[in-house]
């Protein structure tokens, strides 16, 4: 909400009448005529800022001040290029005409003035127009133009590519990838003179210019890249710094894999590159000043090469040349920050090249390797960690074995071949092993590991099989920040379902809470020494420094799988859990798992077999009891067992024959009525619904009769006494659904119809009598009643209550709309005929 004096502003903006704003404007063009720009003049432009953004119509200045607009945007004062940009802005949108007198008659382009010509192009036509005069300014000579000109136009151009691609020419292409060639490769290697620009770069003022420096301070001997620093900087510098903030996106958007050079030849062209060293016949740029690389120099015959495949060539230089650079010893903390941003930039990009040509991968695998085994050790670089293992998973053995049959023909001819081994097992060990137990808390970590398997998900389901071995691992992430990353996991956790990880995974999304627990335990004991008293006693926080209940922390907190389903003491954990049931991360999390279940329970129906399900059926009745004690959570995920065994009955009856004892036993339990409600109506349905000869002939007269009896009791029972103290009534559906289950069974045998009709008729005659200590609703007896009077009338007639009670599955679903052998499909077939003009 606005302030009472924002509000009082706006409203005047808004009724401001068109004289007086006509009088402003006379005003405002005089002021703009001076030489000197003021206060007065700064209020001025704020003013009628607010006036064109306060209201929704879109108003058109008069053209002498668009100028004026237009020439304050080449204002050395950046303030005075910000109100004019967005005074512009609020502006009707530019004709063709206006827009390519505005595109001549900047004196300057800067971002200011690029980011209005950009919003104001209505078309692709003027997109191409403004890509057409930003091409015009890098083709001009630094002595023809401004000296800074330039170093707006590549961020801005990179912006135009990412809202229309397709507005560059072929030749256009060829030109700026020759131009990033230069910028890249031969950027002048002496500091420019006077005070630096800031931004990556600072230093003391220098008057005489001196050769750049490395982090570390040492003289560079190589050519420069972002990685250097120096006292002032000079524009082709400032380009290069640019060229490789856009380098990747530019490679991404307009390079292929380029398919008319053989990759046998292309990696004999490079390995005779290496070997030869030719330093004498560096392929020079055209511009002034350029400089022979000592470390990563190529023949002449790189000049051979297509300007994309140029591009590719420097681009990979200038990525090994940093990877050198971030080996140095930075003297500033920022600076240190900065070697692993350009280490992910440049991993990235030798990614991107080696997707484009294969060739490359043979010289990149090396340096990869050795850049993994000097930082794999370092936590704080696990986030440069992350491309280095997409660069593993995109080119690793499969991408090698392409390789090698390129390099045998090579070896021949020169008797060498110094392939690197790939060794990609280490990195998914430090990747899904190392980072989500160290690192669980880092919430950039967590985003942008995710990221990476959701996007390459399919490859590393192919290419990396222990994947799936480490999802207790990945769950810690789901464990600490469940809202942030529960969307990750609906996507990623059918992956991690398979026939041998089933059973262990649906006891780790139950125990999630728990490991949120612990997490927030394990973070606390770091945090709180032994020794130190805390403001109150955690007895979790004891018991998890406990020797003796160390073994249960250490399963909850395991990094891989196949330890073990779950744990034996489960219910002591619980108990030493007790008081995190309210901690803030632990409720999130438990939130979280009712919907991952309902997650793995469709996944596993499509992979399972009836013994895995089997299986399933017998974790849900066992693990029904043995949840963390969070009442809203315990009640969800029944809701969730409930829903999913009704299911998998469904799909396969026969579970409910395998699963007898199992269920009857569940069923047996008069406690589960009043603590499983949910669970235990399912449990009931699917015995009287699936328990039947048509649905598995094994199904034999004592099963049902042992059924029968089980139920029987607990019906007799709940109804023959008041509820146990501290429980409430049990609900009428589970009354009902006990009814019902016991008519199907007696329907199937006969001799039990006797003894669910005297039961059924004596629960009539009680509630005759009046009120019940079971039920304390009277509408809900009513209901009860009802319903036994229609089973009792539905048993008097055997052969008609078994069709009633467990009809064939053509009338469950019928399809007589499609039976020719009944009057219905020609009856809608004449309807359809009177109904439709012919």
């Amino acid at each position: 909400m606005y302030s009472h004096a924002s509000e009082s502003l706006i409203k005047q903006a808004r009724e401001i009448q068109e004289s007086e704003l006509q009088k402003f404007y006379s005003r405002l063009m005089k002021m703009l005529q001076g030489k000197d720009l003021g206060h007065d003049t700064v209020d001025s432009l704020q003013r009628l800022h607010l006036i064109l953004s306060a209201t929704k119509y879109t108003r058109t200045l008069p053209l002498e001040l668009q100028k004026r607009f237009v020439a304050l945007l080449s204002s050395p004062a950046e303030q005075h290029q910000v109100l004019s940009a967005a005074v512009l802005r609020e502006t009707l949108p530019l004709t063709g005409q206006e827009l390519n007198y505005y595109q001549d008659n900047l004196g300057q382009l800067n971002s200011h003035a690029a980011g209005l010509l950009l919003s104001q192009a209505v078309s692709k036509g003027d997109l191409s127009s403004l890509c057409t005069q930003l091409l015009r300014n890098l083709e001009s000579r630094p002595s023809e133009g401004p000296t800074h000109s330039l170093m707006h136009t590549l961020p801005v151009l990179n912006n135009v590519l990412t809202h229309s691609p397709e507005c560059l020419s072929e030749d256009q292409m060829t030109l700026v990838s020759k131009k990033l060639v230069d910028w890249l490769r031969y950027a002048s290697v002496m500091q420019g003179v006077g005070t630096s620009s800031g931004g990556f770069f600072t230093g003391p003022r220098s008057r005489q210019p001196v050769p750049i420096a490395e982090l570390d301070g040492s003289v560079s001997g190589d050519f420069f890249t972002v990685l250097c620093v120096g006292q002032g900087f000079t524009e082709d510098q400032w380009m290069n710094v640019y060229s490789f903030s856009m380098l990747r996106h530019w490679l991404l958007t307009y390079h292929s894999s380029c398919s008319t050079v053989d990759a046998a030849n292309r990696l004999q062209l490079s390995l005779s590159v290496s070997h030869s060293h030719s330093f004498s016949n560096d392929d020079r740029s055209e511009v002034d000043g350029s400089v022979v690389s000592m470390v990563s120099a190529t023949s002449s015959s790189s000049r051979l090469l297509p300007p994309k495949e140029r591009l590719r060539e420097k681009a990979f230089q200038y990525c090994q040349r940093l990877i050198e650079q971030s080996d140095r010893k930075a003297h500033k903390k920022t600076d240190t920050e900065l070697q692993k941003a350009c280490l992910v930039e440049a991993v990235c990009i030798l990614d991107c090249v080696c997707v484009e040509d294969a060739s490359l991968v043979y010289r990149t695998f090396p340096c990869i390797k050795a850049l993994f085994g000097r930082l794999s050790s370092e936590l704080s670089y696990a986030r440069v960690l992350l491309p280095i293992a997409q660069f593993y998973l995109n080119h690793g053995a499969h991408t090698q074995q392409r390789v090698l049959a390129a390099a045998t023909s090579l070896e021949r001819k020169t008797g060498s071949r110094e392939m690197a081994a790939v060794d990609c097992e280490n990195v998914w060990k430090v990747v899904f092993g190392r980072f989500p137990t160290e690192l669980f808390n880092d919430p950039f970590l967590a985003h942008e590991l995710l990221r990476f398997l959701r996007l390459n998900l399919e490859s590393i389901e192919l290419r990396v099989p222990q994947y799936t071995r480490y999802f207790p691992n990945l769950l810690k992430f789901l464990a600490w920040d469940s809202p942030a990353m529960v969307d990750d996991f609906v996507d990623l956790l059918p992956s991690m379902v398979t026939t041998g990880t089933a059973v262990e995974l649906l006891h780790t999304l139950l125990d999630l809470p728990c490991l949120s627990a612990t997490l927030v335990l394990q973070h606390r004991s770091t945090c709180l020494p032994i020794s130190e008293p805390v403001g109150r006693s955690f007895v979790s926080l004891d018991a998890f420094r406990n020797p003796s209940f160390r073994g249960l922390f250490l399963f909850v907190l395991r990094t891989e799988a196949g330890s073990g389903d779950t744990i034996d003491r489960l219910s002591t954990l619980h108990e030493l859990l007790v008081e995190a049931a309210d901690w803030p991360r632990v409720t999130q999390c438990a939130r979280t798992v009712p919907v991952l279940l309902h997650v793995f329970f469709n996944t596993i129906v499509t992979i399972a077999d009836e013994k895995l399900l089997a299986h399933l059926i017998l974790v849900m009745l066992e693990r029904s009891s043995l949840l963390l004690n969070i009442p809203a959570y315990i009640k969800e995920i029944h809701r969730v067992f409930s829903c999913h065994l009704l299911r998998l009955c469904k799909l396969h009856p026969s579970l409910v024959v395998n699963q007898s004892h199992e269920l009857l036993e569940f069923a047996g339990s008069t406690a589960n009525v009043y603590s499983k409600e949910e669970l235990y109506t399912h449990v009931v349905w699917v015995l009287g619904e699936y328990l039947s000869v048509s649905c598995d002939s094994r199904c034999s007269v004592s099963l049902i009769t042992s059924c029968f009896e089980a139920l029987e009791a607990v019906l007799f029972e709940i109804t023959s006494s008041a509820p146990p103290t501290g429980s409430v009534c049990p609900a009428p559906k589970v009354i009902n659904t006990l009814m019902s289950a016991l008519a199907k069974l007696a329907s199937r045998s006969h001799d039990l119809i006797p003894r669910v009709s005297l039961f059924l008729s004596k629960l009539r005659t009680v509630t005759r009598s009046g009120s019940v200590a079971w039920c304390s609703d009277e509408e809900d007896l009513v209901a009860i009643v009802t319903r036994g009077e229609e089973l009792w009338s539905l048993l008097k007639a055997p052969g008609v209550a078994q069709s009633v009670l467990t009809p064939p599955p053509h009338v469950i679903a019928p399809q007589w709309h499609r039976d020719t052998n009944v009057a219905l499909p020609l009856q809608l077939r004449a309807l359809t005929s009177l109904t439709h003009s012919q």
